[in-house]
């Protein structure tokens, strides 16, 4: 899985958002906002981890069991996925 290459990560402020550049500004017309582990899964899914990269990253980085981890993940992959966010 890869994030399209017209969605970018940036810090403002205290909040880590994912914008739109390019044409995709216009039709996508907003941001998302993300917490400190989507933007960890984001920048990992720039660079096009799998799935099962993503969970070992998860649990290297993070004090989290494989099942809260795994169900995350997923959480978060659809919501890029209906945001038309990923590749």
């Amino acid at each position: 899985m890869k994030i399209k290459g017209d969605f970018v990560l940036r810090k403002i402020a205290d909040s880590v958002v994912v914008v739109p550049v390019g044409a995709t500004a216009v039709d996508f017309g907003s941001m998302l906002n993300l917490n400190e582990t989507g933007a960890f899964l984001f920048e990992l899914l720039q660079k096009s981890a799998s799935k099962e990269e993503l969970l070992a990253s998860m649990l290297n980085e993070y004090d989290v069991t494989s099942e809260k981890a795994e169900a995350d993940i997923d959480k978060f992959i659809n919501k890029l996925k209906d945001a038309d966010i990923l590749d």
